[in-house]
């Protein structure tokens, strides 16, 4: 039907052109002169018919497909509607491919609105629960009397899967622990805040520290994915008798520097990590640790020792012995010296352009009995000097 009307419409147009032609004597063609003068209302019929011919003709080959296109093009930019309504369907085949050049372009833009939209809504997420984590952050008024406490937390995304915490308890207790879930982001730290919510409820009536991580693991396991789980470290100071005590869930070593000795020791956390089972109170167990004046204990999460050296895929870790090696050689054995010590080396081992794959935490523990209150430091960082540390800093830009 199309092609029939192109012929028609073709075949009438040359005639007249033809006929126009001749009329002003510019061509000399007598048989069309003679079937002219003869025929003239048949002429004019077919200008009649030719001229509706041919705007239909032009009109469903080019006006209404860009009008259509036109109108889905204002419509995907205002929001009206999602993805286009015209077909690739007009009478022209250059027309048809300029459409569907159009209508895949507007498709390709809708799946990235639509990508973009949902992003948004998914930056907003996480915002609101970064905001949230913020606020029940461990901050510098948060105390242990008798002890010194250094401590730094830095997220590998917006939410963080590391904890850290002090929480008092009864009876001159109070508790400081570091936890890391597995992974990190939003899933994390949502396990994280959990966490810290159950300690803080179960350590207003309990003492013992494997009494607290046992059922606030029987709460956590149910809620939670299977492959979620928390490794963590819980001290226990008991300010009234000088003592120190801790209980591991399937956490790293715990450091302890020996002024005595100029010396540090590892200790196996032993224990299980929150979430493996539903059950996990058999595996937990509270020692006591030697803990002395001038003493120094170090817990810290996997994301310092599994650090790459030069941010390296592949390669050194700075591992455990340069942990050690930085305590040891800290010009004094405090915990605000160590901590900085640390800091500065393992700044200079990840160097520059450095990607953290991996939350960090560090907290440096010193007895202080003559203090009555105690301190909580966590604005060492800022006091770093810039000339001897690389990018990394705890999230303070040198």
């Amino acid at each position: 039907m199309r092609k029939l009307l192109f012929i028609l419409v073709l075949l009438i147009t040359i005639f007249n052109i033809l006929l126009v032609l001749s009329v002003f004597g510019i061509v000399n063609i007598s048989q069309i002169q003679n079937f002219t003068n003869g025929n003239m209302s048949y002429i004019l019929l077919g200008l009649a018919i030719e001229m509706p011919l041919l705007y239909f003709l032009v009109y469903f080959s080019y006006i209404r497909p860009v009008s259509l296109l036109n109108r889905d093009i204002a419509r995907f930019y205002t929001g009206i509607q999602d993805k286009p309504e015209i077909k690739a369907n007009a009478w022209s085949t250059g027309m048809n491919n300029l459409i569907t050049f159009f209508l895949k372009s507007l498709e390709i833009l809708g799946v990235f609105k639509e990508e973009l939209k949902d992003g948004r809504v998914l930056r907003s997420e996480i915002e609101i629960a970064a905001d949230i984590q913020k606020q029940n952050l461990l901050k510098e008024d948060e105390i242990i009397p008798g002890l010194d406490v250094a401590i730094g937390i830095n997220a590998a995304s917006e939410v963080g899967g590391d904890s850290v915490d002090i929480v008092p308890g009864k009876d001159g207790n109070y508790y400081l622990y570091v936890g890391d879930v597995t992974g990190h982001g939003v899933p994390s730290g949502l396990v994280m805040m959990m966490v810290n919510a159950l300690i803080s409820s179960f350590s207003t009536n309990a003492v013992k520290g494997d009494y607290i991580l046992g059922e606030t693991n029987k709460v956590l396991k149910p809620r939670i994915k299977p492959n979620m789980m928390m490794t963590a470290i819980m001290l226990r100071w008991d300010s009234v008798n000088q003592k120190m005590y801790y209980t591991g869930a399937g956490h790293e070593y715990i450091l302890v520097y020996k002024a005595d000795k100029n010396k540090v020791y590892k200790i196996k956390s032993g224990g299980m990590a929150l979430g493996m089972m539903r059950d996990i109170s058999r595996a937990l167990k509270e020692q006591q640790i030697a803990f002395d004046k001038d003493d120094i204990i170090i817990l810290y999460t996997d994301g310092i020792t599994e650090a790459r050296y030069r941010s390296e895929q592949t390669g050194t870790l700075f591992g455990v012995d340069r942990l050690i090696n930085s305590i040891v050689s800290a010009p004094q054995h405090t915990p605000e010296e160590i901590f900085k010590k640390i800091t500065m080396d393992l700044s200079n081992f990840i160097g520059y352009k450095h990607v953290q794959y991996d939350d960090i935490t560090l907290a440096v523990i010193g007895m202080n009995p003559d203090a009555k209150k105690g301190k909580t430091l966590m604005k060492i960082p800022e006091t770093i000097d810039h000339n001897k540390i690389a990018e990394w800093n705890w999230g303070v830009k040198n």
